[in-house]
């Protein structure tokens, strides 16, 4: 069975959610403290998957995942880089997608090292609590989002594809307009807003490396494991509800992702 090692600190008030979707998906758990991380590497040597969960590292004092970030570039680096390098999936929900972010792990962790996009204060300048319309890229090679429509019909995807978006500092932005034309280009743009509540430049939710391993997103999967949590779920078609919901979908994509490779 695969382990995930997700990586938590003070204030990523999400592992839990985490935990449960990772092993929902098949996977084993093992929550490593950063710090602990930082004194000894070892743990990413010999995990299968990587997860950064979501929350208010640091309480966001500085700005959202700034702290968690520099310590990441500055003491995890290299050992994140040769774990993406071998091909461990990483993924990275709000906060952690932050922390990527500005820590150089995406767009590409084997350039980075140097922000070249970041997520930032919300076009409406306010906290955003809703359940966000989303679009999957389906010629993305992200190993996180195939299938993640679930093969719905329009009217039902309108419905099912919503995500929770749960963030004051959440409007992607690129460092130039070349980038997010690469980035397009390139489908490491897997997921979108269809709505677009926070501004995102080119709405979008998600962004993954060029391999499709390494994803970052600012909605959260890990809130939408069971149909039950969908807001209305209970006016969702019958045709709908059932197998894995879009959240699960997800983590099962890179779980059996991992499983097939090693078969």
């Amino acid at each position: 069975m695969p382990t995930t090692l997700i990586i938590r600190t003070a204030g990523t008030n999400c592992d839990q959610e985490m935990i449960r979707g990772f092993q929902l998906a098949g996977s084993d758990t093992r929550v490593v403290h950063l710090d602990s991380l930082i004194a000894d590497p070892a743990p990413i040597e010999s995990c299968d998957l990587i997860g950064f969960p979501g929350g208010f590292s640091y309480g966001d004092d500085i700005a959202s995942g700034r702290v968690f970030a520099v310590k990441v570039r500055e003491r995890l680096y290299p050992a994140l880089r040769e774990a993406a390098g071998r091909g461990v999936p990483m993924l990275g929900v709000c906060n952690g997608f932050q922390v990527m972010a500005q820590a150089g792990l995406l767009p590409d962790p084997l350039t980075g090292g140097k922000p070249t996009i970041a997520l930032t204060g919300n076009i409406g300048g306010r906290f955003i609590d809703d359940w966000a319309r989303v679009e999957v890229d389906a010629e993305s090679p992200c190993v996180w989002t195939r299938g993640l429509d679930l093969g719905l019909n329009g009217e039902e995807r309108a419905h099912a594809l919503r995500l929770p978006l749960a963030s004051g500092e959440g409007r992607f932005v690129a460092a130039n307009e070349a980038l997010l034309a690469r980035l397009e280009s390139n489908h490491q743009v897997p997921l979108r807003y269809v709505d677009n509540l926070n501004g995102s430049q080119g709405a979008v939710a998600g962004v993954c490396d060029p391999t499709g391993r390494v994803f970052g997103l600012m909605p959260h999967p890990d809130r939408y494991l069971e149909w039950v949590h969908h807001p209305y779920w209970t006016r969702l078609p019958a045709s709908v509800r059932t197998g894995d919901t879009p959240g699960l979908r997800l983590f099962r994509n890179a779980v059996e992702s991992v499983v097939m490779a090693g078969a």
